[in-house]
């Protein structure tokens, strides 16, 4: 514990962390704070303190699955959230300080993990998106709307968030009826769907998932529009003709770093000369990094999340114009927190269908994840791309009266 109380003595200020060590002796950090209940912590071997200050998110993640972590008071998300809030990114060292510890060799393998060549991808993909379909009924809203929602009050329902997210980037594709529209990783089908009944757009949704592709062609049948809403297993490098609009939403974290100028440059020639694209992705405020060894190794195998600098630098090359960009802040930590309630509340059958372990480990992803939008580095960012600049209106007028239509 010596290594652990030294290191923690120093990160917890604000709240109070207590910690039991394995001998049974108490450790106290922090100091009460107004809305803040104190969280209790149980280390049950004497091994794991050193683990999670030497690497935090392998250590403490791992050491969280296998029980060796144990929470006496609060859950997993208070914890998380009490040590990333007491180093949030607003109150970190200065940039020159930031800028050298990016430099810093840290993790060697960690731009390795996110080499996706197509056969890598494919598998990859499927770590993650072909478990079972049960288990994303349990704790998504009822489109499966698995990406970012958007909050026009931070006291909406998922359902209503996510039904806004669709019309928010409805609005900046600038859809007319009768165009064509590719949809890169198109998920269970919901966004295609939507364009295809609020404009009349024929869509094409991609995805490398066998278990995503199975349930949205089977809901363009249930609709009747399988004849305009038509989804394809392929990979986005293999894709042929011309699309008046590219819509991508939570698709470009699985690109990688290598793979952002051939992302570009293969939407560049898949748009129609007067084409727009919409990109929608995790972004990362800070310096690039490699993605945590945890969530590479657990979660998302391959995946990167980029700086807006590096989607620049990738659209720049390949002379995609930039025409739009924002940026959603805490929205995805407010999503995030709706599907960790949801999947607590449905402990007893995710165990049932997996384990114990399995569990505690979806908890401390989306738990963490939540964190990193709140007091971390996440953001999302909405980035729209065109191959003409004279291809879109002279102002945004159009996103907001298209928006304020789709919602009305």
């Amino acid at each position: 514990m010596r290594l652990f109380d030294k290191a923690f003595k120093k990160l917890i200020k604000q709240g109070e962390l207590i910690v039991t060590s394995a001998t049974g002796r108490e450790y106290r950090y922090g100091t009460p704070y107004p809305g803040r209940e104190p969280v209790h912590v149980r280390f049950t071997d004497k091994s794991t303190p050193r683990k999670v200050v030497l690497s935090p998110s392998l250590g403490a993640g791992e050491a969280y699955m296998d029980g060796r972590l144990q929470l006496e008071q609060g859950d997993i998300y208070d914890l998380i959230d009490l040590v990333t809030w007491n180093n949030r990114f607003e109150s970190r060292p200065d940039q020159k300080n930031l800028e050298s510890r990016a430099r810093m060799p840290g993790d060697p393998f960690g731009w390795f993990r996110t080499y996706n060549q197509e056969r890598r991808s494919k598998k990859n993909v499927a770590h993650h998106y072909d478990l079972s379909a049960r288990l994303y009924d349990l704790f998504l809203d009822a489109d499966r709307q698995y990406s970012c929602a958007y909050f026009t009050d931070a006291d909406n329902s998922l359902e209503q968030a996510q039904l806004d997210k669709k019309a928010h980037i409805a609005a900046k594709l600038y859809l007319k009826p009768g165009q064509r529209v590719l949809d890169i990783g198109c998920g269970w089908g919901g966004m295609a769907l939507y364009l295809h009944e609020k404009y009349g757009v024929e869509v094409l949704g991609i995805t490398l998932s066998e278990e995503q592709i199975k349930i949205a062609q089977e809901r363009a049948e249930k609709a009747g529009v399988a004849d305009k809403v038509k989804f394809q297993l392929i990979d986005y490098r293999k894709v042929e003709g011309k699309f008046d609009r590219i819509v991508s939403v939570g698709m470009y974290e699985h690109v990688g770093p290598s793979h952002f100028r051939t992302f570009a440059a293969k939407c560049r020639s898949l748009l129609t000369d007067d084409g727009v694209m919409l990109l929608h992705t995790i972004g990362r405020i800070g310096p690039s990094r490699p993605t945590d060894t945890w969530t590479t190794k657990y979660i998302f195998p391959g995946g990167y999340i980029p700086s807006l600098s590096e989607m620049a630098h990738a659209a720049e090359a390949t002379r995609l114009v930039q025409t739009d960009v924002e940026t959603l802040r805490m929205h995805y930590g407010y999503t995030l927190l709706h599907w960790l309630r949801r999947t607590q509340a449905h402990k007893a059958e995710i165990v049932a269908m997996y384990d114990d372990r399995f569990y505690r480990m979806w908890e401390f992803y989306l738990a963490g994840s939540a964190t990193g939008f709140f007091n971390g580095q996440m953001v999302n960012y909405q980035v729209q791309y065109v191959r003409d600049r004279t291809a879109l209106p002279l102002t945004r007028d159009y996103m907001f009266e298209a928006e304020a239509r789709l919602r009305g």
